[in-house]
């Protein structure tokens, strides 16, 4: 079974690395240590702890606006401030990872691991999720270094540390909110790309103890629509934009469900209103494309340039324009887009 799902992961990295570079970000890097006392704690509303004010602000950018070319400046701002802070170390992973820069991800990875094991003699809870936060990258780095066939052997033994952390801090804390919006997000991507795996457990998890709520209902909308379940899907997407409003990410997800519901059951026949409303979601997505990964710009742009073919029943030829944005130089999606 552990073979079958580091495989799963491993064609998982190679099928999209943007999208498993964003649920690295979300399963791994969201946790925090006790070193100030200046910033507040985004996962807990009652006995919060502190995390490094630098820190704290990249979190927010990164997950709650969406802006991945800021939070990476003010990730570097926070190693510098706060050298101590493991998940500063974790988002510059999952950041390098995206940037397909494999050296600086995988020192990364070892820096939250090592403070995750030094932390774990003063916060064994938080301590414990760090450990098997750095595991984790060290495994995605060993993948998309080596390939699935030659790096599965050593991936496979981080990933079987990566559970016993996780379950050694289940242990200390089973309903604390931030390990359970991390543990969420990881049974979530298993689940979802094994046959044999429940994914419901893992959407109960984020639904009923995990924190914050955002990212939350973010993880249980995209549970829901990779089970064909639209309706709820769509119900938690809206609900994550009622906290992020301007988030990029979610409007894209948003008008992808909108999308799949607007088609008919002979794949020809569209709603037009669901398309319309599909529409509006991918430009304002679209409209913050100079703040996100090149590569997720270009998905995004082809996927609208299908909604418009359908709309106005053209033939605009969507591949080549995606590639252009796709096989550009830079790591940021351009401001300014080919007109449809």
């Amino acid at each position: 079974m552990m073979k079958t799902i580091l495989a799963s992961l491993g064609k998982q990295i190679s099928r999209n690395r943007q999208t498993v570079g964003t649920m690295a970000s979300m399963a791994i890097a969201l946790s925090m240590c006790i070193n100030s006392a200046l910033a507040g704690d985004p996962f807990r509303s009652t006995y919060p702890q502190a995390i490094g004010p630098k820190t704290e602000t990249a979190f927010k950018t990164m997950f709650q606006q969406g802006n991945y070319k800021t939070a990476k400046a003010q990730v570097q701002q926070a190693l510098s401030s706060e050298p101590n802070e493991p998940l500063a170390y974790a988002m510059a992973a999952s950041l390098s990872y995206i940037e397909q820069d494999l050296n600086s991800m995988n020192s990364y990875a070892q820096k939250t691991r090592e403070i995750g094991e030094q932390l774990s003699k003063t916060n064994p809870l938080r301590g414990n999720i760090y450990t098997a936060a750095g595991h984790f990258l060290e495994g995605a780095n060993v993948i998309a270094k080596e390939g699935t066939a030659k790096g599965a052997p050593q991936a496979l033994n981080k990933l079987r540390v990566v559970f016993q952390y996780l379950d050694a801090a289940e242990k200390i804390a089973p309903n604390d909110p931030e390990l359970n919006l991390i543990k969420g997000y990881m049974d979530l991507m298993l689940a979802t790309n094994l046959p044999f795996s429940n994914a419901s457990d893992a959407i109960q998890r984020l639904e009923q103890k995990a924190s914050p709520r955002y990212l939350a209902y973010r993880g249980m909308s995209v549970g829901y629509r990779d089970l064909k379940k639209y309706d709820s899907a769509l119900e938690f997407a809206n609900k994550a934009l009622a906290e992020t409003p301007q988030n990029p990410e979610i409007l894209y997800l948003k008008a992808q469900i909108l999308f799949t519901q607007a088609k008919g059951k002979d794949g020809k026949e569209y709603n037009k209103t669901l398309l319309e409303e599909a529409r509006k979601n991918f430009d304002a997505s679209l409209a913050k494309s100079d703040q996100l990964p090149r590569s997720l710009v270009a998905e995004i742009f082809f996927q609208q340039c299908r909604t418009r073919n359908r709309l106005d029943n053209k033939t605009r030829d969507c591949d080549p324009m995606r590639d252009k944005i796709r096989d550009a130089d830079g790591i940021w999606g351009p401001a300014a887009l080919p007109p449809l």
